[in-house]
Parts: C-alpha cells; structure tokens; sequence
C-alpha cells in the first residue's frame, strides 16, 4: 500500500496512490491517526480510498510531508561507513542522534529555502522509517514490527552551523525551514521486503552525487528502532531519517553546495524519487 498527504481547499487529507491518482480517504485528515489505528485500519482505509471517487490528478496537487505532523523526527548521523570516512571521523559505537522539528517539513516538489544565514547548506539523501506501533523498551527481535513503512528523504544541513559554531551545533545546523524533504509516498513495509537492501542515490542538476545501498547502513533499521526506544516512548508517525551514503557535498574537492536554482532528486528503489528545487530565502 502507499499513502500520500495532500492538501485541499479543506486542509490536508491523507490519500490512497492507485493508478497514477490520489484517492481521499473519506474522513482521512491526518495519516498520523490512521497509523495510530493499527495496520487493520490502515487495510481499511486503504479500501474506501480505492473506492473513493475523490481523486487529485498527481501533477495538478501540492503534496504535504506524508506524514506532516509526527511528534518526533529523529536523526541518526554517520551511519554508513563510508560517509563516516569521508567526513574523517571513527565509525561509531552507538548510533548518534540528533533531531528536526515540524517546521523542517516539507514535501515533494516544494522548494528547500537556502537560509541567508548559512553559506555551506549541503544535501543528504536518506531512507526514513514510519513507526507505525507504539513502543518502549522495544526487543530487536520484533523491532520491524513496529514499522509501518518507509519513505524517501533528504537530510539538509548547513554544515557551518552543524560544524563550525561552538561545540558543534548539530541540531540548529539540521533545522533551519524546510531542512527536511519527505516523500513522494509513505510505502508500506509489506512491499519492502528487505530494507537494508535497496540502492539509494541523490542527483544534483541531472548529475549523480550519491550512488550507494542500505547495504551499507552500520545500525540497521531494527536496531535503531530498538535503540531510541530505550530512550523514549516511540509512536506512530514518528520518522527516523536512517543517516547518509557517501559523497555529500562537503567532501568534495572543492565543496559542493546548494545554490538557487539548484534541482535535487533523491532516489530510493521501490520508494519513489523525491524532486525538490532550491531557492534564496525571499522573506521579508
């Protein structure tokens, strides 16, 4: 099954993807509390939006996040190998978290807004996990059942924030506005059979920046969602951005980074490619 969240003249509304079409789901205004319901609600409503005559024509609608409202983002940096050698630093022992907030959402086709603040914003393709059960204190053994789905994502940062302020700024440098591209869809975890096994890439202007796997992930799905639950309670809609394969812009010689104008196409097989542009921030 897969689900987006678009919205209408009467706010957003989650909807079933059949046939190129956006189906509404009759009553449907949040995915989060679809997913709260439980995976046989999800199988319901996936039938009446398929019966739905409510249909938005995919090129004429603005796509939301597909889950634009969850009560916790959560971030897991260097968790490829690979990246964590080209940044110049030791794989890590435990995953390393850090987070977003609301206000970094935004989703396919929506413009990712270059802050006047930040000179060096970079672009981070990534597999994000929808939780789709509560849980605390989650056992790895029956971690991926508490998994919805996945979607596509992309982690943008302001490295000289993330890196050059005092004691280094992670989380300011990952949550300036519209930092956090999710979509085109929510895919349900029934047509992923195998997570850690799907090839991830990112083009820049048509040009092939990032090319890997989630082969190469160092904490596997399961085991960060067994992990941040130790921490804290996790729910349903909750997004975990799973960290970033190898060649990211700050790494290049010379630096790679956004610029106005710019189109970034994040692509993960089975989940879609997520397409945004970039732009100078305009507010006045």
């Amino acid at each position: 099954m897969r689900f987006v969240t678009v919205m209408t003249e009467q706010g957003p509304r989650a909807c079933g993807v059949f046939e190129g079409a956006y189906a509404e789901i009759d009553g449907a205004t949040s995915m989060r509390s679809l997913l709260a319901q439980g995976p046989d609600a999800l199988k319901d409503a996936w039938r009446i939006a398929k019966q739905s005559p409510k249909r938005h024509d995919p090129a004429r609608v603005r796509l939301l996040a597909p889950v634009p409202d969850p009560s916790k983002i959560l971030c897991i940096g260097l968790n490829y190998l690979d990246h964590a050698a080209e940044s110049g630093m030791q794989p890590p022992s435990e995953p390393i978290l850090f987070t977003k907030y609301a206000n970094t959402l935004i989703g396919h086709r929506e413009p990712i807004i270059l802050p006047r603040e930040s000179q060096e914003v970079d672009y981070e393709a990534e597999l994000v996990v929808v939780i789709g059960k509560r849980g605390k204190h989650i056992p790895l053994a029956s971690a991926l059942d508490h998994v919805a789905g996945y979607a596509v994502g992309h982690d943008v940062s302001a490295r000289d924030w993330q890196l050059n302020k005092p004691g280094k700024q992670w989380t300011i440098g990952k949550t300036f506005d519209t930092f956090a591209p999710i979509g085109p869809e929510l895919v349900t975890a029934d047509e992923v059979p195998d997570p850690h096994n799907l090839g991830i890439r990112l083009r820049l202007n048509g040009q092939t920046m990032q090319d890997s796997s989630t082969a190469q992930l160092i904490f596997r799905v399961d085991a960060l969602v067994s992990y941040l639950s130790r921490v804290m309670t996790l729910e349903p809609g909750d997004l975990i951005f799973t960290g970033t394969p190898p060649g990211v812009g700050m790494a290049r010689k010379p630096p790679v980074w956004l610029k106005p104008g710019d189109q970034v196409e994040v692509e993960i097989d089975g989940l879609g490619t997520l397409a945004n542009p970039v732009a100078a921030d305009s507010y006045s």
